[in-house]
């Protein structure tokens, strides 16, 4: 079908973790013109580590700078190659960014690893999501929030995580006082992109998103906002000036952060003006660009997870322990949004082909793959192997950073596929807790769309899951979800759309495949599900009396049973 010569298009911009992609979007229906991928140059793949601390992960904020110049700039220029398109028809652009991934500024909004005498400094650069060094803060906010008697920790989950913004700026202050003494203000990612590109730099009148807010800092309405003065000082004296520069209220994505300032617009070969949405966290916009809407679970699949749910505002909703928050309008805005989520899932594929991998599987052609074809030769239960996927903690449903990877039934005969499998598994059955956390609080999983590249890329694992977890697996339409449901953001600021649902109506569906459940196999995993639990309960949960005397006999028996 031709496109009209008036035709709209949208940018959004998503910034993950090793990289940013720009992507060009017809609102009309959401079909994708053109993209660009820029790779940050800093540190290993973008994230700037430390040898002595494997708990520690930063980046740089020049990569976020100069990656929304590259990445929009090679976007447009592809874009401008195919007919009808034109830069003065992009009527907003949309961002997303990792989180909580917060940053230190300067008064003027200026990130403090910029400045010469803190550019070797990591406390000074970017917080990734990833980084557990404030486990222990973690758990103070934690307790203080739990004797304070004020609810605060009811909105997300029950258990501050070593994740979120406020353990890791308290950290910083106990490791590093000279960054946090010369800091004037903390900042996510997700708030500083739109606000540098926008020109409201200034952390006292910053857009400030409602994902990132609610979901990592315990911002919520039914508190005013914020954590109180009292609560923060009673943690840290220094933790309530970062709360007075912090502007209020939190906004959804579907609001207007500004215009693109004429410098950025020149270099993007865009308008200047162009309007740019409020930022929102990158699984977030996930879950929009895959069309998320009540009853539906969103998976984001990819290093590691993110599960999404919204329910609306007039339907009576339990707290839910465990979760990575409730929080009005941080999904879809008018609805409340629910986000869980696993540590690590394709961070744990890869560790084990990186790490352990034989040779074999490793020397000619993707390892991946090749374990993969050896993998699906085994049924359900073969090996008699069962692993749990904590080998970057638990998010959900435990929120412990301290726990750790666990590989149970190996035996003098434990082949490489056999493991892999397992893991695979593992994540499987560590996505089932979450579904099962859900509905055991009223909340029902009607339908599952799974994206990323993991979903788009690897059946066997799809399979797994849609076994394992005796339900369909659908997948997004688009392979850039993340990108996409930025774009739905920028065409909604931009005027094309009224709300977010319109928009996403129009722009959004899933494809034709389907991942089904097979009997057979969702029975044995069924099985397996139940030593999973003991295991889980046994190592995750305190004082929990589950016995796991039994967990390698019954695998043994599952396992005979399997090869006869």
């Amino acid at each position: 079908m031709a496109k009209s010569r008036a035709q709209q298009y949208s940018i959004g911009v998503d910034f993950g973790t090793n990289s940013v992609r720009a992507l060009v979007v017809d609102v009309a229906d959401g079909s994708e013109l053109a993209s660009h991928v820029y790779a940050y140059p800093s540190g290993e793949q973008g994230i700037l580590l430390a040898p002595a601390d494997p708990n520690l992960a930063r980046q740089n904020p020049a990569d976020y700078i100069e990656g929304f110049v590259q990445s929009i700039r090679g976007a447009v220029k592809a874009a401008k190659k195919l007919p009808g398109f034109a830069p003065d028809r992009v009527v907003g652009i949309g961002i997303d960014a990792t989180g909580s991934t917060p940053l230190p500024i300067d008064r003027e909004g200026r990130p403090l690893a910029m400045h010469p005498q803190f550019a070797s400094d990591l406390a000074a650069h970017a917080w990734l999501w990833k980084d557990h060094t404030s486990h222990a803060e973690a758990a103070e906010i934690t307790d203080r929030a739990r004797r304070s008697g004020t609810g605060y920790l009811a909105k997300c989950g029950g258990t501050y995580s070593s994740e979120w913004f406020w353990s890791k700026i308290l950290h910083c202050k106990r490791t590093s006082p000279k960054a946090f003494r010369a800091a004037f203000a903390w900042v996510e990612q997700s708030d500083f992109v739109p606000a540098f590109v926008t020109g409201n730099n200034r952390p006292e009148s910053m857009p400030r998103c409602i994902c990132a807010a609610g979901h990592k800092a315990m911002y919520h309405e039914a508190w005013g906002g914020l954590p109180s003065e009292a609560l923060l000082a009673s943690i840290d004296p220094d933790l309530v000036a970062i709360r007075r520069r912090f502007a209020a209220p939190a906004l959804p994505a579907d609001r207007k952060a500004g215009g693109l300032v004429p410098e950025l617009a020149k270099k993007v070969g865009l308008p200047a003006g162009t309007p740019v949405a409020v930022g929102t966290i990158d699984a977030h916009a996930g879950a929009v660009g895959a069309g998320i809407k009540p009853g539906t679970l969103v998976k984001i699949i990819g290093t590691s997870t993110c599960d999404m749910m919204v329910v609306p505002m007039d339907q009576e909703l339990a707290d839910v322990p465990g979760l990575c928050g409730i929080v009005p309008g941080s999904i879809v805005p008018g609805m409340y949004g629910l986000e869980a989520g696993q540590s690590a899932v394709g961070d744990i594929f890869n560790w084990f082909v990186g790490r352990l991998t034989p040779a074999q599987y490793t020397s000619q052609g993707d390892p991946h793959a090749n374990l993969t074809r050896a993998a699906e030769q085994l049924r359900p239960g073969e090996s008699g192997l069962l692993a749990l996927d904590w080998n970057n903690g638990n998010r959900t449903v435990l929120v412990d950073p301290l726990l750790s990877g666990l590989l149970v039934g190996q035996t003098l005969h434990t082949t490489a596929p056999e493991i892999y499998r397992a893991l695979i598994e593992a994540t499987a059955f560590g996505a089932l807790t979450i579904i099962r956390r859900l509905e055991e609080y009223g909340i029902a999983v009607k339908d599952v769309v799974n994206c990323g590249g993991i979903a788009e890329k690897n059946p066997f694992v799809m399979q797994i899951y849609a076994d394992v977890c005796n339900r369909p697996m659908k997948i997004s339409r688009s392979a850039q979800t993340c990108a996409l449901g930025s774009a739905i953001f920028g065409a909604v600021v931009g005027g094309a759309y009224k709300s977010t649902e319109q928009a996403q109506r129009r722009m959004t569906g899933t494809r034709d495949t389907v991942y089904r459940p097979r009997k057979a196999a969702a029975e044995v995993y069924a099985r397996l599900y139940e030593l999973y639990r003991r295991l889980h309960d046994a190592f995750g949960v305190i004082g929990s009396e589950q016995s796991v005397y039994r967990v390698m006999k019954e695998l043994i028996a599952i396992r005979n049973q399997m090869r006869k």
